[in-house]
């Protein structure tokens, strides 16, 4: 039913309502359409065939063009932009600054600061003096008297 040169109506998708010729069967339910519609791969559930058929030669774009003009059907030439290069985006880049080379004949040592290790000041005078625990003398009891 859908072999190459089938005119078809579609019926699903942004070229609804357009007509289109098959212009290769593909692999399953899958064909490739070309005319009013942009040249892809459609699902043939969302295709309806028209009893007519044309020859469409090669299939190349040019020769479904001149086909639907030959039958009748105004088919509007899209205008294709021309490829136009952007130019690239400079990004700007700190530079590193160069690490200054010393020279070996100037070199000079710097002497090394001498580190102290700090004591703890003790003042004696200022500790609290530590209390002493006093025993209480024993005392014995009064003997009872009879």
């Amino acid at each position: 039913m859908f072999d190459k040169g089938r005119l078809c109506l579609k019926i699903a998708g942004r070229d609804a309502g357009m007509k289109c010729v098959v212009v290769e069967k593909l692999e399953g339910k899958y064909v490739m359409v070309d005319g009013m519609t942009r040249r892809r791969k459609c699902n043939t559930l969302h295709l309806e065939p028209l009893d007519i058929t044309m020859d469409i030669g090669d299939g190349t774009h040019e020769s479904v063009l001149k086909a639907f003009n030959d039958a009748g059907y105004l088919v509007v030439a899209k205008k294709t932009k021309a490829k136009t290069t952007k130019p690239k985006a400079v990004r700007n880049v700190k530079e590193k600054p160069k690490p200054k080379i010393a020279k070996k004949t100037s070199e000079k040592k710097k002497p090394e600061a001498k580190v102290e290790e700090k004591k703890p000041v003790v003042n004696n005078e200022a500790k609290a003096p530590e209390h002493k625990k006093v025993q209480e003398p024993k005392t014995e009891k009064p003997a009872a008297k009879k």
